[in-house]
């Protein structure tokens, strides 16, 4: 039985490594005039790293899935993240793993747009 492509996608999304995303994250915030603190900022409020962790895991070549799966903290917060990325809402994406990936690219695409950071890091 093959398959579905939506499974065989996916699998590949939780293999990337986080490391080789990182620097694309970094790169999209420089070019709209904002800083790769503020992309640190983001990834620590949503899923607990540290700079220092988030440095370890880029270092160790860790995998997305492997990277959120082991998150020390997941946000609460994150459930109102909202809107579509990719085509999808993330609200509605099923599989935890990509529906938090979707999240980090919705956090990062708001911060490349010039949202302010309260307002991405939902504290109001």
């Amino acid at each position: 039985m093959a398959e579905s492509p939506k499974k065989n996608s996916n699998e590949r999304v939780y293999r990337i490594a986080f490391g080789s995303v990182y620097p694309l994250y970094i790169q999209k915030a420089e070019k709209k005039g904002r800083t790769a603190k503020e992309v640190d900022e983001i990834i620590t409020w949503l899923t607990g790293y540290e700079k220092k962790a988030i440095e370890e895991k880029i270092k160790n070549g860790t995998d997305f899935q492997t990277f959120f799966k082991d998150a020390p903290r997941w946000n609460p917060q994150a459930s109102k993240i909202t809107g579509t990325i990719c085509g999808y809402k993330v609200e509605e994406i099923e599989d935890k793993i990509i529906q938090k990936v979707r999240y980090l690219d919705k956090l990062i695409d708001e911060l490349a747009n010039g949202k302010a950071m309260e307002k991405i890091l939902r504290k109001n």
